[in-house]
């Protein structure tokens, strides 16, 4: 009777009493926690779904990774070193040719990521720049230069290698090998890529299906097939549009990889990853581990576009035993060997325009061992340096080199393996280009 005639009053307009209000606030409470409770169960839910999807996607894209056909990559020797990855477009020739062996590579780039200076520098080397090789023709004709696109017929993915580390005075670390089966694949996983047509495009190839029709001035839209055709375009049927030769379609396809950068590095490409990871296990091949190309691949999604650098290797045009080479030297491409090795804790020479023979250089023994200023100059007479004077000076704890002119640091540092580096202190030694003070930490040089 008594809640009755509560719940009575109540409806009459009487304010509950304070356990009512009390027993209300206990339900509302109990209402919220457990509608808390559902939200949390289902954002979980989707996280575990997400995750697991994505390790389902990872998984299958590690089993599906094609990384033993190319012998074993060589991680860099410190985590500050760069990556560098040789990367081959494999051109089939005949369509009907499934010989590895006998393909050209018909499109040679090097991929260096800098951990130190966070960025990415794309390096295309010319097909038609000249190699030296001894070699015989399969009709037994013998031949000493060649192009580098042959490099990869005369001894396969070790030949070319050894020639793009020699010419750009790197190591390479790893290989990736994209035929136009694979390219295909990948831009449409990517979802196809819009490219303004800056000049017209026609040429017919009826051995390879090759056909190419773009005219300038026009948009369009590449999926996989037009996107090949763009990439491997040099020159029109009847000769025009080919004036710069290899050098016209390296700049093309920088522009196009421009494009492509700039769609993977979007937000949205979340959504396509596992369509290109996909695309990435079926058709390539790479002695990147899998793990180590996730990673890899993780660093330079987050970088930005304009840390991403694209480049040629430069070099003269001859005419010389009745083909057209173009011949590249170190010291023409200096400054781009130089920016792939920024800061690197690599022994592998530093490229300088700056003759050794021309500097004049003090070396100064600053500990009690007798002899180690003579030795250190065998040690530099043996790197190419002719003018070197030794002598003694006060007790040196850390040896430094000291020296006016900051182009001669990384060389030095790389010569002598002594890392600090200073102007010059004394008027006394003004008058050399460089004073190498030896400390008690001194023993040899590369140490």
């Amino acid at each position: 009777m008594g809640s009755r005639r509560e719940n009575l009053e109540n409806r009459e307009g009487r304010r509950p009493s304070k356990d009512d209000q009390i027993k209300r606030k206990r339900i509302e409470a109990r209402r919220k926690k457990r509608k808390r409770k559902r939200i949390a169960t289902f954002i979980i839910t989707i996280l575990l779904v997400l995750i697991l999807g994505s390790a389902i996607y990872i998984f299958n894209f590690l089993s599906g990774l094609k990384t033993n056909n190319l012998g074993t990559g060589v991680a860099p020797v410190s985590s500050k070193d760069p990556v560098n990855i040789l990367i081959l477009g494999m051109d089939v020739g005949d369509t009907g040719n499934q010989n590895k062996a006998g393909r050209r590579s018909d499109t040679i780039m090097v991929l260096n990521y800098n951990p130190n200076t966070k960025k990415v520098h794309i390096v295309s080397i010319p097909r038609d720049t000249m190699i030296e090789v001894d070699a015989y023709l399969d009709t037994g004709e013998y031949r000493r230069y060649w192009k580098i696109n042959a490099a990869y017929v005369i001894g396969g993915e070790d030949e070319i290698k050894t020639h793009v580390e020699d010419l750009l005075g790197i190591n390479l670390n790893y290989i990736v090998e994209v035929d136009y089966n694979a390219f295909r694949s990948i831009i449409d996983a990517l979802g196809g890529v819009e490219m303004y047509i800056e000049q017209d495009m026609f040429y017919d190839d009826d051995e390879q299906d090759l056909h190419i029709n773009f005219k300038a001035g026009e948009t369009v839209q590449l999926d996989g097939k037009k996107a090949e055709e763009f990439f491997r375009w040099r020159k029109n049927n009847d000769g025009s549009g080919g004036e710069e030769g290899d050098l016209g379609r390296i700049n093309n396809q920088h522009q196009f990889i421009g494009k492509v950068v700039d769609k993977a590095l979007s937000p949205s490409i979340v959504f396509k990853a596992p369509k290109i990871l996909k695309a990435i296990s079926e058709n390539v091949e790479t002695n990147i581990p899998a793990k180590t190309l996730i990673s890899l691949g993780m660093k330079i999604m987050r970088l930005k576009s304009e840390n991403i650098v694209m480049t040629t290797l430069q070099g003269q045009s001859e005419y010389l035993y009745g083909e057209s080479f173009l011949i590249a030297d170190k010291d023409t491409n200096r400054d781009l060997i130089n920016a792939l090795r920024a800061e690197s804790s690599s022994s592998a020479p530093v490229i300088t325009s700056i003759n050794k023979e021309d500097l004049k250089v003090l070396v100064l023994n600053g500990t009690k061992i007798d002899g180690l200023a003579s030795s250190a100059k065998d040690s530099l007479l043996s790197l190419g340096y002719a003018n070197v004077e030794v002598g003694n000076t006060d007790n040196v704890e850390k040896s430094v080199i000291q020296s006016d002119n900051k182009e001669l640091k990384d060389l030095l540092k790389n010569d002598t393996g002594i890392q600090k580096f200073e102007k010059i202190g004394k008027s006394e030694y003004k008058q050399y280009d460089v004073v190498i003070l030896l400390g008690k930490d001194y023993n040899l040089f590369g140490n």
